[in-house]
């Protein structure tokens, strides 16, 4: 029963100086041993194997490196990003940066379990978001290793899909990266996410539009994950016949219009650029190519940049007056429409009284990780459906 939800100023300083700052030192301390350049030289004078002169851009990568996958922001240092041999060295560096990135939003749960003096609330969260996680990762596997139909009719290297990779990774690293830059709001690559094949494809444009609460970003995947659990108690509150509590709080129209702003007002936007972007005939022509693959560049784009990814199917030029203009609206919309309904629900609650009731479902159940789980899917899919099936879905019947 309080009017306050804490010190934006307290928060944000102690976020920075006792968890940021350490663990983006000891990381970038990290890379520079595996050989991850970090120097105040613009660039390196040498000679190559042709006996001709050249200059390789240098400067301070591994710290900038540390700080995107760490704070969860992904802007390459490099324009090849995680895929530069300057940035990620070698299979090791790769796949710290893959632990790095998931590192705090995967703790985050278990934080806000150790918060609540109850740590099942928190392993219950974590939990959903490691299983669809794990569903996702499998998928885009079994999918990216079985390689590209086409490629093998060609006879072409069996069929393996190595089209945009790197070749110190593979199509498993690949994979893994993709899987997780994407689940999260990192938006950093070790190859181009327009050459995969048409599932893993769907898997990471699906992994945004939930409102990437698959572990999600530094705080904000927690967030739009805890939408979800307010929404799953709605409709479990229906079924039961009972007004839905969380954390012995009752859960009253305030929260639940709340939430519903936070979970649709993001997808609308989304769709509403996206449609508008179809409509226009220059939009559609900064796709490098037509019919299904054409319109999953077009909604990557809109889902990476509603979801504050910043990853892309690089095949769209994304580069012009409308593009610019209406990705950075949706980038506004995205984080503006998630957090301010988070912070309206903490405050309402905060101010209740906590209620001793006798009959509740529990969070901490597997029955409620799969409720969560399958409310999560189900939003996301239904929102979503018309251009996953026709995007990398109708690429993929039509692939095979």
């Amino acid at each position: 029963s309080t009017n306050s939800i804490g010190c934006f100023w307290v928060d944000l300083t102690r976020a920075l100086v006792y968890v940021l700052l350490p663990m983006a030192l000891v990381l970038s301390l990290v890379l520079v041993s595996q050989g991850t350049v970090q120097t105040l030289r613009p660039t390196v004078a040498l000679t190559t194997l042709e006996g001709q002169a050249q200059r390789i851009a240098v400067g301070p990568a591994a710290s900038q490196v540390a700080i995107k996958h760490v704070g969860t922001n992904g802007g390459g240092f490099f324009n090849a990003n995680a895929a530069h041999p300057f940035e990620s060295p070698n299979p090791f560096t790769d796949l710290l940066l893959v632990f790095s990135l998931l590192l705090i939003p995967a703790a985050l749960p278990f934080t806000f379990g150790e918060m609540l003096g109850d740590r099942k609330q928190g392993t219950a969260l974590f939990l959903a978001m490691l299983i669809m996680f794990s569903i996702g990762l499998g998928i885009s596997l079994h999918y990216e290793l079985a390689g590209n139909p086409a490629l093998a009719q060609a006879g072409v290297a069996g069929g393996v899909n190595m089209e945009g990779k790197e070749q110190r990774f593979g199509p498993i690293m690949s994979t893994l990266f993709a899987q997780s830059t994407t689940v999260t709001s990192t938006g950093a690559v070790d190859s181009m996410h327009d050459s995969f094949t048409p599932i893993p494809g769907l898997i990471m444009v699906f992994n945004m539009t939930v409102g990437e609460v698959i572990f999600g970003g530094v705080g904000v995947g927690l967030v739009g994950m805890l939408l979800y659990v307010v929404l799953t108690l709605f409709i479990v509150g229906l079924m039961i016949g009972r007004t839905p509590e969380y954390l012995g709080k009752k859960l009253e129209p305030r929260e639940m219009l709340m939430a519903v702003v936070g979970l649709l007002g993001p997808p609308i936007a989304m769709l509403l650029m996206a449609g508008l972007a179809f409509s226009i005939p220059s939009a559609v022509a900064s796709a490098a190519n037509t019919g299904s693959h054409g319109m999953t560049e077009i909604i990557y784009a809109c889902a990476s940049a509603a979801g504050n990814n910043g990853s892309a199917f690089a095949g769209l030029n994304a580069n012009t007056p409308f593009y610019n203009v209406g990705l950075a609206l949706l980038m506004l919309v995205g984080r503006f429409a998630t957090i301010l309904p988070g912070l309206a629900i903490a405050g309402s609650v905060a101010a209740k009284k906590r209620v001793q009731s006798g009959v509740t479902f529990s969070t901490t159940s597997t029955l409620f990780v799969f409720m969560l789980i399958f409310v999560v899917t189900i939003v996301g899919g239904l929102t979503y459906f018309s251009p996953l099936v026709l995007g990398p879905l109708l690429e993929f019947l039509k692939l095979r």
